[in-house]
């Protein structure tokens, strides 16, 4: 199956601002839905530029047997901790980015000014970490002692770090979780999965549609802005991404079929696009930095679940690219003006 990504009128922009559109701030998503599913659902067909307006548990309408859905299984830890500067008592604030090795992590430290190299601060009697080296743009290296299991103190102390754009307590951590969330690792949740219910994947499922399980941890680079103008001069930061022997033979074998396969959200596209050489999903695990932007030809990718993306950021950029610009950014205009939610704990669009 071949997948038309641009249109005539499409054109290689590298201009960040032809990548903005009007967002009313009141339309930003503070807090999910419940239940999950009952979010709205944008659906766009791009072979004739139709728009429908449903709900996410009507997904199975445009859904046919043989289908390949790919979710990103990814877990989110609760990166953000508190503690205080071991010899002044200063207060701050860790934001986990990246895991490094069993001890060492890259993270963000607010305020910035108290982690200088040899700085040492204490999070509680279990956790307490040292500064090693200044990585740039703003991230540390710091290496964390801990008394017990890592994950299992982050649980304890720990808040789930949800985007700066979000102003309101998530009372529930598991809403800023996937209902099939298994490995561990995630500074922000692949949101387009948040729509999920364990009924829906079963109904999905029960009507032929296999679903494949990839892994990409995603990083705070999720929400950082493009702040060069032009967007060739964006460095997009690596994200540890891998894909299983069982996903590689679901989706290849969707492929020599013809049969669809349906990334659910942008991390698995990123996955799927990063692990897909010669024609074929190869089982790999590394990093990637992959950035996607139009007018990239893509290669695994027929249809796209995602939820609406912040102006001027690469995953719009990433929409863009499979829709074309200005289809996205239509798009996006009829959704402003249907008044849909927007971000992490917004509604979705189907691209097909």
């Amino acid at each position: 199956m071949t997948t038309e990504n641009t249109t005539d009128k499409d054109v290689m922009t590298t201009d960040k601002k032809d990548f903005y559109y009007y967002l009313p701030e009141e339309l930003i998503a503070q807090t999910p839905v419940y239940p999950r599913d009952s979010s709205r659902l944008l659906v766009y067909d791009r072979k004739d530029g139709s728009i429908k307006h449903r709900h996410f548990y009507d997904l199975p309408e445009f859904l046919v047997k043989g289908d390949v859905l790919v979710i990103n299984n990814t877990k989110v830890l609760p990166a953000r901790i508190y503690g205080v500067k071991e010899k002044t008592g200063g207060k701050v604030e860790f934001l986990l980015h990246k895991r490094l090795s069993l001890t060492d992590w890259e993270v963000l430290v607010k305020p910035a000014k108290k982690a200088s190299v040899g700085a040492r601060f204490i999070f509680s009697d279990k956790l307490s970490a040292e500064v090693l080296e200044y990585i740039g743009e703003g991230l540390r290296k710091v290496r964390f002692s801990f008394d017990g299991v890592f994950e299992d103190i982050l649980s304890e102390i720990g808040e789930m770090p949800l985007p700066h754009y979000i102003h309101e307590t998530l009372t529930d951590k598991d809403r800023y979780q996937t209902v099939y969330a298994k490995e561990n690792g995630s500074s922000a949740a692949p949101t387009a999965g948040l729509h999920f219910t364990p009924e829906l994947l079963e109904k999905i499922k029960a009507m032929g549609v296999e679903v494949a399980e990839v892994l990409l941890h995603v990083g705070l680079g999720t929400f950082r802005p493009v702040k060069s103008d032009n967007i060739l001069d964006h460095k997009m930061h690596s994200e540890f991404y891998s894909v299983s022997q069982k996903a590689a033979d679901i989706v290849n074998k969707a492929k020599s079929e013809g049969r669809r396969v349906i990334a659910v959200g942008t991390t698995s596209v990123r996955v799927l696009e990063s692990a897909f050489k010669n024609g074929r999903l190869n089982v790999e695990s590394g990093e990637t930095s992959i950035f996607i932007y139009p007018p990239y030809k893509f290669k695994a990718v027929d249809a796209l679940i995602t939820n609406f993306h912040l102006p001027e950021s690469t995953l719009i950029m990433l929409v863009s690219a499979f829709m074309g610009r200005e289809n996205a950014l239509k798009m996006y205009e009829t959704a402003v003006k249907e008044r849909y939610r927007f971000f992490s704990f917004g509604d979705a669009t189907l691209i097909l």
